[in-house]
């Protein structure tokens, strides 16, 4: 179950010194509001560092705007006046507040943009240099492809319209969903972690936004829907630069701050199982590979160890090992022989526990939707997006309460047809444990006819 839905979490565990109380006077002067400002002391502020002062003073300016206090032009002018520069990482921070004074989370999406145009002339971000094979340095290799393909487009735009062009541009332009995908499994859980949540949501909206209209776009080239098909082009090249913008200016230098050179390598080792937009296979980062095969090692050792110590306390057997024969339902296999069951399933599986913790899925090379190790561990709020998390909790809600034991839901994107099951998984006593969610892509399976009774193998 892999999207996002972030909830923030401001409340107490506040060190003292970091409390601020302060009064703000609006420019209607029989209107003053106090606001006490707990700047809690959070990993992400430690890690980046912050004039608490500053902070405050921003936080004013952008709920003052917000809450229509004052207008865009009124805003930036006081933000101007007041600073000489503002960092993505003091931005972020501010935005990171914003739910405490009632601001959601669809208002900052929504005025994402008005706000980072508040401090547009004082914005300021570093210029970032990171080595050959760190995933940051891969995120900006990206970026500047994307940028070129861009470009392509609007070099396009205003000549006479011919399919095959615009045809082959998308099925490159297609390849951003890679780059999301690798931000939204490898990127944002590390982020999450630090704390650094809000603007990974609404980062996660923005790009859901972007391949939306990207699959649109596709419909009315496929339609043939030429004047539909163009007028919609600029709109798109935008979203997708500011999006790049954001990253650059916010997302990439507050992730050079918060994560540290560890959990970039590990980060490394698992890039690679969601692949690469428009680029080549980046080289390793410092020791990521060996690590990655560490961290598998790791993880099988624990899984071993824990079923050892359960089978034994009940004297099924005295030692496991990757070779040891398990006693399973219906028959015997040893953890080898499971773990290649998993793989080569024709269908993706991934289960989350009755604590709404992602516990594992299923690494097949089909895979239908980009999945990393990231995941793991994962509380499943935070990988889905807003738009669809309700009905998601929805159905685990229906599930844990006795409800429904089963939904199943599926989606047509033209060129796939996805078959998606959810199935609520219990003990023999009834109790809930968690939920299993098995998908598929059946679009062959839908376009068989007749029988076949032999098998038909495929020409190499």
């Amino acid at each position: 179950m892999y999207s996002l839905f972030i909830t923030v979490k401001y409340t107490s565990l506040i060190d003292n010194n970091y409390q601020l109380i302060y009064n703000i006077i609006t420019k209607n002067v029989e209107r003053m509001r106090c606001l006490n400002i707990e700047l809690k002391d959070i990993k992400m502020k430690k890690l980046i560092g912050t004039d608490d002062e500053k902070i405050k003073n921003m936080l004013d300016i952008k709920l003052d705007y917000l809450k229509g206090r004052t207008t865009l032009k009124e805003a930036r002018e006081l933000a101007n006046s007041s600073f000489d520069n503002v960092s993505g990482q003091e931005f972020v921070l501010s935005e990171q507040l914003l739910t405490s004074f009632g601001i959601t989370d669809e208002e900052i999406t929504d005025k994402l943009d008005e706000m980072l145009e508040i401090f547009a002339d004082i914005r300021t971000f570093d210029r970032l240099d990171p080595p050959e094979g760190h995933p940051i340095n891969t995120y900006i290799k990206e970026v500047k492809v994307i940028r070129s393909l861009l470009m392509e487009m609007k070099e396009m735009l205003p000549k006479k319209f011919i399919r095959n062009p615009w045809e082959e541009v998308y099925e490159k332009l297609g390849e951003i969903k890679v780059h999301f995908a690798r931000k939204q499994n490898q990127l944002y859980p590390i982020l999450e972690k630090k704390d650094f949540d809000k603007p990974t949501k609404v980062m996660w909206t923005l790009e859901d936004n972007i391949e939306a209209m990207i699959n649109k776009g596709r419909v009315f080239l496929k339609e043939g829907s030429e004047e539909e098909f163009l007028g919609m082009q600029q709109n798109l090249i935008d979203m997708i630069e500011e999006m790049m913008v954001k990253e650059e200016e916010i997302l990439y230098p507050t992730s050079m701050n918060l994560i540290t050179d560890e959990e970039f390598i590990i980060m490394r080792s698992g890039d690679d199982e969601i692949g690469y937009c428009l680029i080549d296979t980046p080289p390793a980062y410092k020791d990521s590979f060996k690590r990655g095969q560490k961290g598998e090692n790791e993880v099988n050792d624990s899984l071993i160890k824990d079923l050892s110590q359960l089978l034994s306390k009940h004297g099924i057997i005295q030692d496991l090992s990757s070779d040891s024969v398990l006693e399973v339902s219906r028959g015997q296999l040893t953890l080898e022989q499971i773990n290649l069951i998993f793989k080569h399933l024709k269908i993706d599986l991934s289960f989350i526990d009755e604590n709404e913790i992602v516990r594992f899925y299923t690494d097949t090379k089909h895979r239908i939707f980009p999945r990393s190790p990231g995941v793991i561990g994962r509380e499943v709020q935070n990988c889905h997006p807003k738009e669809s998390l309700d009905k998601v909790m929805g159905v685990i809600n229906e599930f844990r309460e006795g409800v429904q034991d089963e939904a199943e839901f599926w989606i047509d994107t033209g060129e796939k047809f996805i078959y998606i099951n959810f199935t609520a998984v219990r003990d023999d006593e009834g109790n809930f444990k968690g939920v299993l969610e098995m998908m598929q892509d059946v679009t062959r399976i839908r376009s068989l006819e007749g029988t076949q009774r032999l098998a038909a193998w495929k020409k190499h």
